[in-house]
């Protein structure tokens, strides 16, 4: 199958959860044998118009970063590439609709990628592109919530998550170091102080705690937990690859999952395939509920849904009456394998269908 997965940055240029997602799904598929293309800004060296790296072709739409110029020159680079069917992140929005335009012309299909939505992008721009799509694919049911919410069809729309590597999680070794852990991207909506409240609320208990990861809001969160007396008893480990994280969530008890806002709590779904119990508060912006709240749940999942940071810490002190796990099984259904074959039964269902009009 020869998929064309269109975004103007990739991981080359911009790391973040689109270009990150839209990178771990391009390379598995290309590991399948698929013949995948990615139409971007060239962010390689000279001027030649296409570059090949790890079996994928990356097929430069401009040179520029130019969104304008990106949007113009896009249905010739797809009609160049003649895919069997296209894929596409919801935001910015305009791309999506050109590659729309560009699918009814070459008659194939849209898949769009609903991650989240952008404040600087319209209600109506994000109604269009609901209901243009072919195939919506939303990584939770909040996420879909929001999408049928834009006047997406419910028929078409699939939840299909991130996936994990779930042979890294049985075969990597374990650390002991810490017995709480809080992992993700310290940004605006990292909300890491709830977690460090709660740990406030355990000074006189015996523990250490670690907070993975990097960002603007790393340098506050140190801030507040000296404010808090608990500073020496917090290793912030900054950034970590996957193949350091996982020891340390095998190595835990309790992985705290405290964000604001989350399409789809993955360092969350890491930490209870590693045997964490994971604790979670509630937040309406944040899919990490459906990991975690008992009509949604794996059978084995260990974990809770708090409001407060006192109700985390007396859910931590619970956890601690639980057996140490480092690995829960339940999980090896997120493994990379089963969902691309997720996503390869959804476009085959697109294409398929596309064939009947």
């Amino acid at each position: 199958m020869r998929v064309a997965f269109v975004s103007m940055y990739t991981l080359h240029t911009r790391d973040t959860s689109v270009t990150r997602r839209l990178a771990r799904l391009s390379g598995l598929l290309a590991d399948r044998g698929h013949d995948v293309h990615v139409l971007c800004g060239r962010w390689w060296d000279g001027s030649h118009p296409t570059f090949e790296q790890d079996d994928i072709t990356y097929r430069a739409v401009d040179g520029d970063f130019s969104s304008r110029l990106f949007v113009s020159k896009l249905p010739f680079a797809l009609r160049r590439t003649k895919p069997d069917i296209v894929h596409v992140p919801n935001s910015p929005v305009g791309h999506g609709r050109a590659a729309k335009a560009a699918c009814r012309l070459l008659r194939v299909p849209l898949v769009v990628d609903w991650w989240a939505d952008q404040i600087d992008e319209s209600d109506g721009d994000y109604r269009k592109l609901a209901r243009s799509a072919d195939v919506i694919v939303a990584p939770s049911e909040t996420v879909k919530t929001i999408v049928r919410e834009h006047g997406g069809p419910e028929d078409a729309i699939s939840v299909i998550p991130p996936s994990i590597d779930f042979d890294l999680v049985e075969s990597s070794d374990v650390d002991n170091r810490f017995d709480y852990v809080y992992s993700r991207r310290l940004d605006a909506d990292a909300n890491v102080e709830t977690f460090l409240l709660a740990l406030a609320e355990l000074r006189t208990r015996e523990w250490r705690a670690a907070v993975i990861g990097s960002g603007p809001a790393l340098e506050g969160a140190k801030r507040t937990a000296k404010d808090l007396r608990i500073g020496d008893r917090i290793a912030f480990l900054g950034e970590l690859p996957e193949a350091e994280r996982v020891p340390i969530f095998k190595g835990a008890q309790v992985f705290a999952q405290t964000a604001t806002h989350e399409p789809f709590a993955a360092e969350l779904l890491w930490g209870l395939a590693c045997g964490c119990v994971g604790i979670s508060e509630y937040q309406v912006d944040s899919a990490a509920h459906e990991l975690i709240e008992h009509k949604s749940r794996l059978p084995g999942t260990r974990g809770s849904l708090v409001s407060t940071p006192q109700e985390l810490a007396d859910e931590i002190i619970a956890a601690e009456m639980m057996d140490h796990e480092t690995v829960n099984p339940n999980y090896e259904q997120y493994d990379h394998d089963p969902i691309i074959d997720q996503y390869l039964e959804c476009y085959e269902a697109a294409i398929e269908d596309y064939g009947f009009f």
